[in-house]
């Protein structure tokens, strides 16, 4: 084998190496894999550890968006807090949790206008539908919340960004009654800006 032979061979083994190197360092890499859904039980028992004994309503309202949707891809689990009155705003963050493609840190916050009245504190699960890679996260959601409870409660919310579901389940304190258009803008770092 001359010189020239022997060098190409170590310089393909050594871009060979640094790729395979490079791919596992980076946890980005795997963004671009279609996050694989949680079947409902999966589902029930983190939000059981999540939120404690809430899971029957859990179950329910997990059941009723399975038959509209199919199976989460995707979850989030978090905390957040709003207020309104006729307008609103809330912000929250948390980590997006999936089988195959990794996790990631959110944020998010977003304006409400409606009849709305009151103040909460939620630790929230948010399950995502249809989510297409890892990054399609980063949009807004919009559709209508409703709220009613005083002291805690168990809510149920649907948002949507074209073929992508994000139902958050919040379980919280406080005392907020009302119904509201409004969106949910989820974003990698904290911000105060809710548009």
């Amino acid at each position: 084998m001359d010189a020239w032979h022997r060098s190409s061979t170590r310089r393909d083994l050594f871009r060979l190496a640094a790729t395979a190197a490079a791919s596992a360092a980076l946890p980005g890499v795997a963004h671009a894999a279609r996050p694989e859904s949680y079947t409902s039980g999966e589902i029930v028992e983190n939000g059981h550890h999540f939120f404690g004994s809430i899971s029957r309503g859990l179950a329910e309202g997990l059941e009723q968006a399975n038959k509209k949707w199919g199976r989460p891809n995707a979850y989030i689990l978090g905390q957040e807090a709003g207020g309104a009155f006729i307008g609103g705003v809330c912000y929250g963050e948390g980590e997006m949790f999936t089988r195959n493609a990794g996790r990631r840190r959110v944020f998010w916050q977003g304006p409400s206008l409606g009849l709305d009245a009151g103040a909460d504190g939620d630790r929230t699960m948010m399950l995502v539908y249809n989510l297409p890679e890892i990054d399609a996260i980063y949009r807004r959601y919009a559709g209508v919340n409703g709220s009613a409870y005083l002291i805690g409660g168990l809510g149920f919310t649907a948002l949507n960004n074209e073929e992508v579901v994000v139902m958050p389940v919040r379980s919280g304190l406080g005392a907020r009654l009302g119904v509201a258009l409004s969106y949910l803008k989820f974003t990698q770092n904290s911000t105060w800006n809710p548009f």
